[in-house]
């Protein structure tokens, strides 16, 4: 019972698991990599828009796996990221379908749009 009022008011225990998972994987990686990997991250806390927390935790997961492998196999950071580390990364972000906080804004704009048409703008 009081697990269950903790994640209403703090979000799921689970993901907050696999974030700290997710979290030691990145610390574990060599340089370059832990640093392109936390700069990745910055970025789509702030870019990428995802407020589904399962859809977040599917896209950190697999970024954590795209440079582990990376390094494993020594792939320059480059190669991944190519030219454009942003466009990098939001096209990642966009590869994951999911609830984003832009959505209610399209929502409402679409419904203005509509509504000032019909004449029916308030």
């Amino acid at each position: 019972m009081a697990a269950k009022w903790y994640e209403i008011v703090t979000g799921s225990l689970d993901q907050k698991k696999q974030y700290k998972q997710y979290k030691a994987r990145i610390e574990a990686l060599p340089e370059p990599y832990r640093a392109s990997a936390k700069a990745l991250d910055r970025y789509l806390m702030y870019a990428g828009g995802i407020v589904d927390g399962d859809t977040m935790m599917r896209m950190l997961g697999d970024s954590a796996d795209l440079w582990e492998r990376a390094a494993a196999d020594g792939t320059p950071v480059r190669d991944i990221v190519g030219d454009d580390p942003a466009g990098f990364a939001e096209d990642f972000a966009a590869a994951y379908s999911g609830k984003q906080w832009i959505d209610k804004e399209r929502a409402r704009l679409n419904k203005a749009i509509d509504e000032a048409e019909r004449g029916e703008h308030r």
